[in-house]
């Protein structure tokens, strides 16, 4: 296995490319787990239930016009299409492209301490299906 260093993802919220403000991205995609465990059975078992998935950000903060701040504020509480990848680069088998419909449910325009750099974690949870395509 090739070892690799994240170092120019893609991240699109609502068809901003908002990639040059990000530091950090976690894609989580789960499964709910189902008990089918029958009368009978000695041992418990379980099949996967619905998916979900979500996505942290953590995003250097930028107030001016036409920014950060100002793309991501009118989001709460909307449904938006994301898009990522591990590299900004084409789409391919070693740079899968990740899409799908999410509520953005959480961000906080204002955190941090004095002499901290400013910036901003932001939350979208599944509103939809997640795909990933490789061309």
């Amino acid at each position: 296995m090739a070892q690799q260093v994240l170092t120019n993802a893609f991240i699109s919220v609502d068809g901003n490319d908002i990639s040059d403000h990000v530091s950090q991205v976690t894609l989580n995609y789960e499964a709910e787990t189902q008990d089918d465990t029958a009368f009978g059975d000695d041992t418990r078992s379980a099949i996967g239930g619905l998916k979900s998935w979500s996505v942290s950000i953590t995003a250097q903060q930028d107030w001016a016009a036409s920014q950060l701040d100002s793309i991501i504020f009118p989001l709460i509480g909307t449904t938006v299409t994301i898009i990522l990848r591990k590299d900004s680069g084409s789409v391919s088998a070693t740079n899968p492209n990740y899409t799908g419909t999410g509520l953005v449910v959480s961000y906080n325009p204002l955190d941090g301490a004095v002499g901290d750099l400013a910036t901003t974690p932001i939350t979208i949870q599944s509103a939809g299906t997640l795909s990933r395509a490789t061309s």
